[in-house]
């Protein structure tokens, strides 16, 4: 019995020493295989790094828990991860609104009817009327002007319904006033209906820059194919904080899907908030479905629709070329074309993809230079929570903090993909390969002791 013990523990004591190189490891600069070195501005010692997309792609994990930054004496520094924060915490409102027709005299080349306007004592528009004193001359309609007067929220979205135009684009400016005397642009807003064979294609909503206004003015770039309008909505939001920007990666290559369709491979699973589509050929028209997953096996889950062109008008080329994605944790995508809007052109079209910006915050420490370091396979995160990074801190200092920068960043791309492609922690794969090599000889071991005759 004793002898049987005595075994016991000395297995234990050789999977002890087996395992010992995982627990005792200490953090090596050469245990990673994408090292870039960092150049620092501003005031310290803490520094923030803006994550470029090209590191996202050479990381093993789409969490980075797999980054590290090291100084000269190959010391692993203290930091913190900022993910990047996209609207999802803002609250939206839509209210309808009130219309009002703006007309103009056909031979007017000002373009912008004369207004007379009245209004309560609350700021609401009540009338709105053309002059009385000019001689009446034909008149059409040039546009409307909207009461968003009730609406206290930035504004973020048109939405419109119409009616008695031809099918097409409906373009025009928009501009914004408190006063309704004097207008600030706003940009141009755009209209689509279309259709084809039984299936009908819209494009009812416009975005807005998010800026506050009691009045919009919607001015049409052909008066006569203005519409008629049936509703007005306008969403407003409410923001506790501002969006991080976003991150955009380089132009991706497609491939062609068993079933024709254009398919892409991220390096692993991002959460993707925005893809650019590039249309190359000129008067293109594509009604799109994009569907996505997390995994090679999983099921497809679509993400976004809409419709893609590259088209002519009034001497200028129109552009409509990029989609919002739900921000889910995407590694394939696949675009269907409807075929009936002529498709993307002979070759597979290359399509970008983006992520809100993700900060790297690190406490200085050592002597220079700084190396940023990721791609260790089997890592574990050793990110600290910012509040513990930095005593005292407040959300405002984050911008206030001094400035990393990757060198050589003209070249980051396609560094960190041969890199990521050439992959091989070979290191870490010996030490798995000792670690089985003593677990197979443990259970050979107990095999062998299992094998005898038990003693009398």
């Amino acid at each position: 019995m004793k002898r049987v013990k005595s075994r016991y523990l000395g297995w234990g004591l050789l999977a002890g020493l087996l395992l010992s190189p995982f627990v005792q490891a200490e953090e090596r600069l050469e245990d990673y295989p994408v090292q870039l070195p960092l150049a620092l501005s501003g005031e310290g010692p803490w520094y923030r790094l803006e994550v470029p997309m090209a590191l996202h792609f050479a990381a093993r994990f789409g969490d980075l828990r797999d980054l590290r930054v090291f100084n000269a004496e190959g010391q692993a520094l203290a930091y913190a991860l900022v993910p990047g924060q996209s609207a999802a915490h803002d609250s939206q409102q839509e209210q309808a609104v009130r219309w009002f027709a703006l007309y103009a005299e056909q031979d007017d080349g000002s373009g912008v009817p004369n207004l007379r306007v009245q209004r309560s004592t609350s700021g609401t528009l009540i009338e709105l009327l053309d002059e009385a004193d000019a001689a009446p001359k034909p008149a059409q309609l040039r546009g409307w002007v909207l009461d968003a007067s009730a609406i206290e929220e930035p504004l973020v979205r048109l939405q419109l319904d119409w009616v008695g135009a031809q099918e097409g684009f409906q373009r025009f400016s928009i501009e914004a006033s408190d006063d309704l005397q004097s207008w600030q642009p706003w940009g141009t807003g755009q209209l689509a209906r279309l259709s084809f064979g039984s299936e009908r294609i819209e494009q009812r909503q416009v975005e807005l820059p998010g800026r506050q206004a009691r009045y919009l003015r919607l001015l049409w770039q052909s008066p006569q194919q203005a519409p008629q309008l049936t509703a007005v909505i306008l969403h407003s939001q409410h923001s506790e904080q501002v969006p991080d920007p976003l991150v955009w990666s380089q132009s991706l290559p497609a491939s062609r899907s068993p079933d024709g369709e254009y398919q892409w491979q991220l390096p692993l699973a991002l959460p993707l908030e925005r893809l650019r589509v590039e249309l190359s050929q000129a008067n293109s028209l594509a009604p799109i479905h994009v569907v996505g997953r997390s995994e090679g096996k999983g099921a497809w889950r679509p993400l976004a629709q809409g419709l893609l062109y590259r088209l002519p008008e009034n001497g200028t080329e129109i552009r409509q070329d990029e989609l919002q994605l739900p921000g889910w944790p995407v590694q394939q995508l696949r675009l269907q074309v409807d075929p009936r809007g002529g498709g993307l052109g002979t070759e597979p079209p290359t399509v970008q993809v983006a992520v809100r910006a993700s900060q790297l915050v690190f406490l200085q420490r050592g002597s220079a230079p700084y190396r940023l370091a990721l791609g260790r396979a089997g890592a574990h995160s050793a990110a600290l929570p910012l509040t513990t990074l930095i005593p005292a801190y407040q959300p405002q200092r984050l911008q206030q903090l001094g400035r990393a920068e990757l060198l050589a960043e003209a070249t980051l791309s396609t560094r960190l993909e041969a890199t990521a492609a050439a992959g091989g922690d070979w290191k870490r794969w010996g030490l798995w390969a000792v670690l089985l090599l003593g677990v197979g000889m443990l259970a050979l071991m107990a095999i062998s002791l299992l094998r005898r005759p038990a003693a009398g």
